[in-house]
């Protein structure tokens, strides 16, 4: 088996705690029940610190490695995201959320036993010189946790020199693993145009101003910023998620809203977008005789992988990976994930493991693969060990 024997042998105390924490799913920065559970197991392991309250429910924690001295090499940065959805569960399982219209529908329950398992592992033998620090963040899915953590300086708090990530995928083999050196996940930007006209009868629309012809028109021209106005080599998607107007089917109605997502992976092709959207609302505007405003929020920047670290991450990732298979120049994803504020500041590596044959991230029938979360931690115990090797090993 691939995975560190020490590891295989707790594995079910891991199935119970991911569990446990499947059951009672918490939202954005509020995870206080999720990080006071993940408080007790650290504390029962014995690690040499607990930090909590950071980021609000944020918990770091850290352990020494071998005969441990002030300044004894460096700190390596270990993270897992505990915070779920706000989705109603449909699993069916023994398991399943008591906490309703909230899930783990992305597998941050199974990323928090990952780091919990690679945390009892290293406590047990500390088979490293310097420090390992455990990041348990909250907020991934809704955004701030990663951010708010290097807002408050946790980064060097800690004197983290590297960090590494991991993130679950279904629907690929368990236990198998891939990247990509540079960017491997996108920018995520959000847009909201709110358009006000003048409403009335629906059998009268030429004494009215109707927002709904505007709102179809803006959405079909926002196709014309891929198609039209960027290089087709430059990965880009826009898409419009939203459009709400109308109460009757014989009223017009006075206002109408859109709104959407923008994935880019550069600041220029960013930039454009967004000029581009400020232009056909405003041209939209004129030409229909209405009022129309652009929001556009900038979020998560893109999640760029180290060149170095990514190679290093892959080389350990074939140690612990089901079959030894790594594939280590993998497609970047159009996705979005906030370890990009981590990968900002200090050189990193975020991977992807296989959960397997199981229902896609972020539906109401997920759940996570237990028989996954050897292999992480494993990934997670090893990095510790190989970047920081005891001398003479």
């Amino acid at each position: 088996m691939p995975v560190i024997n020490r590891i295989a042998a707790f594995s079910e105390d891991m199935t119970q705690w991911r569990r446990y924490l499947h059951q009672h799913p918490e939202l954005g920065q509020q995870c206080q029940e999720t990080a006071s559970f993940v408080v007790d197991r650290l504390r029962d392991f014995g690690v040499d610190e607990i930090h909590e309250g950071i980021a609000i429910s944020g918990v770091v924690a850290i352990i020494n490695g071998r005969d441990y001295k002030e300044g004894d090499g460096p700190t390596i940065g270990l993270r897992a995201d505990m915070d779920a959805l706000p989705i109603a569960e449909t699993t069916g399982v023994g398991w399943a959320s008591k906490n309703p219209g909230k899930m783990h529908a992305c597998g941050h329950d199974g990323h928090t036993t990952m780091l919990l398992g690679a945390a009892r592992y290293l406590v047990e033998t500390r088979n490293f010189k310097g420090r390992v620090a455990l990041i348990f963040q909250p907020a991934e899915e809704t955004g701030g946790g990663a951010e708010l953590m290097v807002q408050e300086g946790m980064l060097a708090r800690f004197d983290i020199g590297e960090v590494y990530a991991l993130h679950n995928m279904p629907n690929f083999p368990v236990g198998q693993f891939y990247t990509t050196p540079g960017p491997i996940m996108a920018a995520v930007d959000t847009f909201h145009i709110d358009i006000k006209g003048e409403g009335g009868h629906g059998a009268y629309p030429h004494d009215t101003r109707d927002p709904i012809p505007v709102a179809l028109s803006i959405a079909q021209a926002m196709g014309t910023i891929v198609s039209r106005n960027h290089r087709a080599i430059d990965d880009l998607v826009v898409s419009v998620t939203m459009i709400h107007a109308g109460t009757a089917d014989n009223v017009i109605p006075e206002d109408a809203y859109l709104g959407g997502t923008v994935r880019t992976f550069d600041k220029g092709v960013q930039a454009m977008v967004q000029k581009r959207m400020g232009d056909i609302v405003a041209g939209h505007a004129a030409a229909f005789n209405v009022e129309a405003t652009l929001r556009y929020v900038v979020g998560f920047p893109a999640t760029i992988n180290s060149p170095k670290q990514t190679e290093f991450a892959v080389d350990v990732a074939r140690e612990v990976a089901a079959e030894g298979i790594v594939t280590p120049d993998a497609t970047r994803e159009m996705g979005a994930e906030d370890f990009a504020y981590f990968l900002e500041k200090i050189p990193g590596a975020y991977l992807f493991v296989g959960n397997g044959d199981t229902a896609g991230l972020h539906q109401p029938n997920y759940d996570f693969d237990d028989a996954t979360a050897p292999y992480g931690a494993s990934f997670f115990a090893r990095i510790a060990e190989r970047a920081l090797p005891l001398e003479g090993r």
